[in-house]
């Protein structure tokens, strides 16, 4: 029943299979082949055939289903073809179909069908195909749909197309009725919303992929899109420095390249038709009959030229370092060592004008608190500081270092320690040598006097005076031997018998001859008394009281004038000149002119030095007026010395500095030294080799080497020879007092350990 049911065909079937068979041979090729293909396309997978399946209700196995569900109702369909006949034409290939099918094996049932459907639905099934096709399209060619070429899209937004695809016809914009709403329901609700781009080519909504995901990251981070390329991998380098024996290219040079070019012949004779022609005129020579310029200032001085064009840009200020910052590396921090010596400094010495802070936060750093005056510096330095162009000079610096003489050939000076005078109980603050440099003399606070033999460190004397001993000093003068002791307020003579007779006795002829009987400025103040009793028989001649404690005693060179120094601020007395041999004492200045250091006889004419804290005033003890004044550059004195020319002065200060002053040069220090570490406490000059002596807290004494010359042109040379340390820092405190043998290259020094050492 079946076969006859599948052979016997309906008339509407066979005009189908007619009007199929009419087809042109081109068309009828063509399906042909798509049969073909489809037939293996069947027979070789089974899945393809079911996925055909569900996407075209024709080709199902539901349609095949219900065909045969509906076979019963065959008269059904006619007596309803035959009351609507208005109906769709879908409907009728449908029944047609379904008749087909009961007649045909289901292979040809599913061609024929398909064949059908291609037919009548071309244009659908086109764009269907189109879309599906490039829907799963995983290759990374260029979109070419879309064939208006690279153009702005915007030239398409009043359209209903958005442009032609191969064939020529028109791609219409997909119907995008999206609301903000859906937009942001679309962006909560799909989880590929953030992957998902708009096509402006097809107007279309386009997933990316992983893998094009991936590719977009790593752009976004500048990487290379291919993940195997290696960017380091190492260069070829295809040309060396080495010459190789054969070229690159062996190509012979082209002919142009020694031919003369025809081309640049024809312009050269146009541009020389047209200068000929007058067309190209050449260029107009300046006419000097017009007005000429000429420098206005050509006539004046140089200098006066120089001020007017040279401008000289203030110098910028540096750039901080690791010290400014809020928190610096460990090594940039002071240790109390390195700030107790910041503090000490002079401001102009230090290195850094702060001291290095370290926080923990930027917020806990406090304000600058000298801000406001360090602006107000650098605006004086900008408008007052003088800027003066100088011609830089290349010199070799070793030139400049200026050729000083070895130690070894400046030779005799100290070098070793000798002797150790040992005896005190307390720091030694004062000595003296006697002229003829057997014996000297010491002072200490534990209120003694010792006198010792040089050559072999053996106390010979030692005097009680009952108070703190702050200077001693020897008569100068070597017809006389007397030693002059300040103490508190009174300065005592001594008288110690360490001469022969005639020195003894010339002594006492001095001490006990003539008194003056005329009262003198000042006599009220100071009151000579003799000594009696034990005093006179420890060797104690005369005490000098006065009304202030003195601090300092010097003599003159000829061993009869003898002056003491009272520093105080409150009183104009503060200096006084005894005369011993008529015991007479005198107040030379009216006025105070600072707090007064110490004091020094010229060692050859009338002069006087009086040291202040910052300065130096010499004073013509004939004329009785001041002659000069010289600046010492720091803040406090401490002592001075002055050479036996007389010519020459050194300063001691308290901020570790020595000055050397030529009085016939200038009033400002020739040389200003820094060995030091701590306070100078004392300066000596020797009286006949070419040495001089700084002693300091920091323990050392320092000999250098000042050799002055009797032309005036020539400066001195002054050149350190050698630290000589030895003395044990006590209580902060070092070398107090240094002098030199009258005779020998050696020096004496005394300090705060109780001791005074020798060195030879």
């Amino acid at each position: 029943m079946a076969e006859s049911r599948g052979n016997v065909r309906s008339p509407e079937q066979r005009g189908k299979m007619k009007k199929c068979g009419e087809k042109t041979p081109k068309k009828r090729s063509k399906d042909e082949e798509d049969l073909f293909h489809l037939q293996i396309f069947v027979f070789n997978s089974k899945p393809a055939v079911e996925e055909l399946e569900d996407e075209d209700l024709s080709d199902s196995e539901d349609s095949v289903y219900s065909g045969l569900e509906d076979s019963g109702s065959d008269s059904e369909d006619d007596e309803e073809q035959g009351s609507h006949e208005d109906d769709n034409v879908e409907a009728e290939s449908v029944r047609s179909q379904i008749e087909f099918d009961l007649s045909c094996s289901p292979l040809e049932r599913h061609l024929c069908s398909f064949a059908l459907q291609t037919e009548k639905k071309k244009g659908a099934v086109e764009e269907e195909t189109k879309k599906d096709e490039y829907e799963h399209d995983s290759s990374d060619e260029e979109d070419i749909r879309n064939t208006v070429g690279n153009i702005p899209m915007e030239w398409y937004k009043d359209f209903p197309h958005i442009g032609y695809d191969l064939d020529g016809k028109k791609i219409y914009k997909p119907i995008r009725n999206k609301d903000e709403l859906d937009d942001f329901l679309d962006k909560m609700e799909n989880p590929d919303y953030w992957r998902t781009i708009h096509d402006k080519q097809t107007g279309n909504d386009i997933v990316l992929s992983d893998e094009q995901v991936e590719l977009v990251n790593r752009l976004q981070r500048g990487q290379f899109g291919d993940v195997n390329f290696n960017e380091y991998q190492p260069s070829v380098d295809f040309f060396s420095k080495d010459v190789m024996l054969h070229p690159v290219t062996n190509r012979p040079a082209d002919k142009r390249s020694f031919i003369p070019s025809l081309i640049e012949k024809e312009k050269v004779s146009k541009l020389v038709h047209a200068i000929k022609m007058g067309w190209i005129k050449p260029r107009r020579v300046e006419d000097d009959s017009r007005g000429r310029y000429y420098n206005l200032w050509a006539s004046e001085d140089s200098s006066i030229l120089a001020k007017h064009r040279m401008h000289l840009p203030a110098p910028k200020i540096s750039l901080p370092g690791h010290q400014e910052s809020y928190n610096p590396p460990p090594e940039y921090l002071f240790t109390d060592e390195e700030r107790a010596l910041w503090e000490q400094q002079d401001p102009s010495d230090r290195k850094l004008p702060f001291v290095p802070m370290k926080f923990s936060s930027l917020r806990q750093v406090p304000a600058f608190p000298r801000f406001i005056h360090e602006r107000f510096e650098r605006c004086l330095d900008l408008y007052l500081c003088p800027r003066q162009r100088k011609l830089r000079v290349n010199v070799n610096p070793e030139d400049l270092i200026p050729k000083l003489p070895k130690p070894k050939d400046l030779q005799p000076f100290p070098t070793t320690q000798s002797l150790v005078y040992r005896g005190h109980s307390s720091l030694v603050r004062s000595i003296s040598v006697s002229p003829s440099g057997q014996w000297l003399a010491s002072g200490s606070d534990d209120g003694s006097v010792r006198f010792w033999e040089v050559c072999s460190s053996r106390c010979m004397k030692t005097v009680q005076v009952g108070g703190v001993v702050k200077s001693v000093a020897w008569n100068p003068n070597p017809s006389f031997c007397l030693l002059a002791v300040a103490l508190d307020s009174v300065v005592l003579i001594l008288s110690p018998c360490l001469a022969d007779r005639q020195v003894i006795s010339s002594s006492e002829r001095l001490l006990f001859g003539q008194q003056e009987a005329e009262s003198v400025e000042g006599a009220a103040s100071v009151t000579w008394v003799e000594a009696e009793g034990d005093e006179l028989n420890q060797g104690i001649r005369l005490k000098i009281q006065h009304p202030k404690a003195v601090h300092q005693v010097a003599w003159h060179a000829k061993g009869d004038y003898l002056a003491s120094v009272m520093p105080d601020h409150s009183s104009h007395l503060q200096v006084f000149i005894h005369q011993v041999s008529r015991r007479r004492s005198q107040n030379p200045f009216r006025r105070n002119k600072g707090l007064v250091q110490c004091v020094s006889f010229h060692p050859v004419r009338p002069y006087f030095f009086v040291a202040t804290q910052r300065s130096v005033r010499i004073y013509n003890l004939i004329k009785q007026e001041m002659t000069k004044k010289l600046q010492a550059n720091s803040k406090w004195i401490s002592s001075m010395a002055v050479h036996p020319g007389g010519d020459h002065v050194i300063c001691g200060s308290y901020d570790c500095r020595l000055s050397w002053f030529d009085l016939d040069l200038s009033t400002k220090p020739y040389k200003m030294l820094r060995h030091h570490k701590k306070a100078v406490r004392g300066v000596a000059y020797h009286r006949v080799y070419p040495l001089f002596a700084s002693a300091s807290d920091d323990g050392s004494v320092i000999v250098c080497h000042g050799t002055v010359y009797n032309d005036l042109l020539q400066n001195p040379l002054i050149v350190p020879v050698k630290v000589l340390r030895g003395h044990v820092i006590s209580h902060d405190l070092g070398v107090l007092d240094v002098t030199f043998h009258p005779t020998q290259p050696w020096i004496f020094s005394s300090g705060a350990d109780a001791t005074i050492r020798l060195f030879t």
